[in-house]
């Protein structure tokens, strides 16, 4: 696909902190960039043009949500995220990686892959790297993410804080 491009416009020596401009097919976004989070196709309670004039350049979607319901099928069939969303600008796809670590009672981790087990109707899911790709692909996602996975916090939370005056202290 082409109309792909990264800019620097300003870097600090110091940190490597920078700012620049990410040219997509659907248009620029300014970095660093906030994007709304639109998990199943719309972000809640605020409309496409609102979410523009906010100044939102670009919106997350969440691939496994999106397989699950309403399936990539039929968000190709309706023109893709962009078409089902009423959004122009540009969209990034997660990977379905962070369901992994946040639904890890229903998942589980092997050499390929993960087996979900379905939040909607709890049949079997399979997400692979190349599978997850291909849900985006027909998504239509303008940037893909690839397949991650979070791993687990080896201690449990409690053993990392403790309570103080005012309020609880991280470890």
């Amino acid at each position: 696909m082409s109309g792909f491009a990264f800019t620097v416009h300003a870097d600090c020596p110091r940190t490597s902190a920078r700012t620049g401009r990410f040219d997509t097919p659907h248009g620029p976004v300014e970095t660093p960039a906030f994007m709304p989070v639109g998990t199943r196709a719309t972000v809640k309670g605020v409309l496409p043009r609102d979410l523009a004039e906010v100044g939102a350049r670009m919106i997350l979607a969440n691939t496994y949500h999106l397989h699950l319901r309403p399936g990539e099928a039929v968000v190709r069939e309706l023109g893709g995220l962009h078409a089902m969303m009423a959004w122009d600008g540009p969209i990034l796809t997660d990977s379905g990686g962070f369901q992994v670590f946040s639904m890890g009672e229903l998942a589980a981790v092997d050499e390929d892959g993960v087996s979900f087990k379905s939040i909607v109707d709890g049949s079997q899911v399979r997400f692979t790297p190349e599978g997850v790709v291909d849900v985006q692909r027909a998504l239509g996602a303008d940037v893909m993410m690839a397949f991650d996975h979070c791993p687990a916090s080896p201690t449990d939370r409690a053993s990392r804080c403790s309570e103080s005056e005012g309020g609880a202290v991280i470890q």
